[in-house]
């Protein structure tokens, strides 16, 4: 299990054991050495890829530990098991790992019970005065609430097409959806978003 003592960045990089050794090498050249169990592959990737589906996992969990986990539990699973992922699918890898990733946070939710989100506060643009910095804390922590009341389905939708950056296309295939069904929970969304964000001042 996680020690949240250790940085989370140097814990999950220790599971690989070795450094990174092949930063150059696309991610299907990597995932076919670490089925040969290479550590070095391994290491490559989750240095690659940790951050993106951390920021994932933490929009979608709103729990610093628990996003923690479940890319460290995501990776494990990866390392213990490589041949889940089959290239000759055509799906590229990281389209893979966030259906995985977002299905560990779907488990994650059913296991526990809600928790309270958790407050940090972005950085402060220097150039803001006092007022202007509260304020827009404010306003941020008001759309982040209400983001994470939103239906899991339309909030998968939109970490992932605004959040992460994904296409829609891509989306979708996360998703296990059409592009279709993927826009309309984008576009519903935003627009309870809209109507909430009314009754704010």
């Amino acid at each position: 299990m996680y020690d949240h003592a250790v940085p989370f960045q140097f814990y999950i990089r220790q599971i690989a054991v070795m450094p990174v050794a092949w930063p150059d090498r696309e991610d299907n050249e990597l995932l076919a050495l670490v089925q040969d169990a290479s550590h070095p592959a391994f290491a490559t990737l989750v240095e690659r890829h940790t951050d993106r589906y951390y920021r994932l996992a933490y929009r979608y969990l709103q729990n610093r530990e628990a996003a923690e986990d479940v890319v460290q539990d995501a990776f494990l699973k990866l390392w213990e098991d490589p041949g889940r992922w089959q290239p000759d699918k055509n799906t590229k890898f990281t389209t893979w790992f966030y259906r995985v990733v977002v299905n560990l946070c779907l488990d994650w939710r059913k296991r526990k019970r809600p928790m309270e989100m958790n407050e940090d506060l972005p950085l402060i643009d220097e150039r803001e005065t006092a007022d202007q910095a509260m304020l827009r804390r404010e306003e941020q922590r008001i759309l982040e609430r209400e983001i994470a009341a939103l239906p899991e389905r339309q909030r998968t939708a939109l970490n992932l097409c605004f959040d992460e950056g994904v296409s829609n296309q891509e989306a979708a295939d996360v998703m296990g959806v059409n592009l279709k069904a993927l826009q309309s929970l984008l576009m519903r969304a935003k627009t309870t978003l809209k109507e909430r964000m009314k009754n704010y001042p």
